[in-house]
């Protein structure tokens, strides 16, 4: 006789409706919805925010266009203070992974770090209340990021943007000597592909970038070039911001540097500086002849009945680099410029200017450089290099107070282009840079800047941009190409078809250029849910 056993039936179909209900979450999960709020936005970066610029810069745009946007990334530096001050904005900083970590093996600390990150990233993405329509996402890091918002945006019913900066599975390459068929390397490529490939959008910037992985991995979606473009903050800076910036907020900086003693003019802050005087010390300073006069400082109540701030001539010239001292850029090629430099200048019979170099950005190979070029230049008379740590403020001004700008910049990939020059370009600062494959769609030889293959050619460069210095011609030609000739768009086009890039002799600002390409993207697809 059949007897029902109801102790083991009860276990059983516990066991059975948590399988069915797992089930149906697993259905459900990978179901596409369509559940997101309009006008918002999520952006990811696996990285520190405040050294992402073109992923401010998005943010920004963002909530210009009346988009709640929510930024996700790591905290370090300080944000852009015109992005901290948009109500739209709200900012989440991921949790650090543990600092143990970077004393294991790469091999054994990437996937807990990874597990870590998903963790974070997973969690953040969900505190978020309302579902955003639109998930931007940095590439590179692609793992585990990629995976992240492709599953998240399965789950939300949100469109993923991938904004390519270059390849992800190229840079691990370099870990391995630059061995592209490594073992793990495959595997990030696998995985680079297979989870970039289809988005709703992908922004590339350069047409190079586009144009080889349309090809190789036949991406899906809308594809756009975005060059990168500096904001309109970033602009050539006037004498008397030159002088607020030395003669203020970096004299302390300065005067700790022991290489500078004795090197930089004599100065007595805050009423002159190396490179600049007011006409409270103009009786014992000599005056470039071109220097406009700005407007009075407000910066110190001690000057700021001074009414006149003028460039020194004999100041030092001023170059700046910005990086995050990595093998992608070669400082040996500077190390080898700058003494043949200094040779060159000792020779010319004071042609050629002393010069200081600014390095600035925080990274790895940091220490190892300086020390190098600390033990060179205490045999130096002409040249100096130092680094130094800038608030963001403060880095567009330093930008716009240099001579010359530097970019040592190498893409793993041969697809990227340096910001740095971006920036530098949107200060209207010629550039000296070392050349790669697709370096041409961004400095125009001779035109915006230099190109050189080699240290020697570098300092050659050096040696004729700065002769006759503070008046050299053949810098301020190249200064005047950066200049604006026409007048800007006064409304982007509608149509992505119709946006074409404008003329070479105009530099967009970032405004414009996102105006330009993006805006009409996400715009056109509000307009198509909406119809």
């Amino acid at each position: 006789m059949f007897t029902l056993d109801y102790e083991a039936a009860i276990p059983r179909l516990v066991v059975a409706i948590v399988v069915l209900w797992l089930t149906w979450k697993l259905v459900a999960f990978f179901k596409p919805r369509n559940q997101h709020t309009l006008r918002s936005v999520a952006i990811v970066v696996l990285g520190d925010i405040g050294r992402s610029p073109r992923m401010m810069y998005h943010a920004e745009s963002f909530a210009d266009n009346d988009f709640f946007t929510d930024l996700i990334g790591y905290g370090g530096s300080e944000p852009i203070p015109s992005l901290l001050n948009r109500p739209r904005v709200r900012i989440h900083y991921l949790l650090e992974p543990p600092k143990w970590l970077r004393a294991l093996p790469f091999i054994v600390s990437a996937p807990i770090k990874i597990t870590l990150q998903i963790i974070y990233v997973f969690s953040e993405l969900f505190t978020i209340p309302n579902p955003p329509e639109f998930i931007l996402v940095q590439n590179p890091p692609s793992i585990p990021t990629l995976a992240i918002v492709w599953t998240v945006a399965r789950m939300r019913g949100s469109k993923v943007i991938i904004d390519w900066h270059n390849t992800g599975y190229t840079i691990l390459a370099m870990r391995f000597l630059g061995n592209t068929r490594h073992p793990l390397v495959l595997v990030a490529k696998w995985f680079e592909r297979t989870f970039g490939r289809a988005a709703y959008a992908h922004l590339f910037v350069t047409n190079a970038m586009r144009e080889f992985l349309v090809k190789q991995w036949d991406l899906q979606g809308l594809k756009v070039v975005l060059h990168d473009r500096p904001p309109r903050r970033f602009h050539q800076t006037t004498p008397q911001g030159v002088h607020d910036l030395f003669a203020v907020k970096l004299q302390k900086s300065l005067s700790a540097q022991p290489s500078l003693k004795g090197f930089l003019p004599a100065s007595d802050p805050p009423y002159s500086s190396a490179f600049t005087a007011t006409n409270a010390s103009l009786s014992d300073i000599r005056i470039s002849n071109d220097s406009p006069s700005p407007p009075t400082s407000v910066i110190d109540p001690i000057y700021s009945q001074v009414q006149l701030t003028l460039l020194r001539e004999d100041r030092p010239a001023l170059l700046v680099s910005s990086t995050s001292w990595t093998p992608d850029e070669d400082f040996s090629i500077l190390l080898v410029a700058l003494r043949e430099y200094e040779s060159r200048a000792a020779a010319a019979d004071k042609k050629l200017p002393k010069i200081l170099v600014v390095l600035t950005g925080k990274g790895p190979l940091r220490d190892k450089y300086m020390s190098e070029v600390g033990e060179l230049q205490k045999k130096w008379k002409w040249v100096r290099c130092i680094s130094m740590w800038l608030e963001a403020e403060d880095y567009p001004v330093l930008l716009g107070s240099a001579d010359l700008g530097i970019c040592l910049h190498t893409s793993s990939s041969a697809l990227d282009l340096p910001m740095k020059v971006v920036d530098m370009f949107g200060c209207g600062l010629p550039v000296c840079a070392l050349n790669f494959k697709c370096l041409h769609e961004l400095v125009k030889n001779g035109k915006n800047g230099l190109i050189f293959e080699n240290a020697s050619e570098f300092a050659e460069q050096m040696e004729t941009l700065l002769t006759g210095f503070p008046n050299c011609p053949r810098l301020i030609e190249l200064r005047a190409y950066l200049q604006p000739t026409s007048e800007r768009p006064t409304s982007p086009p509608h149509h992505l078809a119709s946006s074409p890039e404008p003329p070479e002799d105009i530099w967009e600002s970032w405004d414009d250029n996102w105006a330009r390409f993006v805006r009409p993207l996400i715009l056109k697809d509000v307009r198509r849910d909406g119809a």
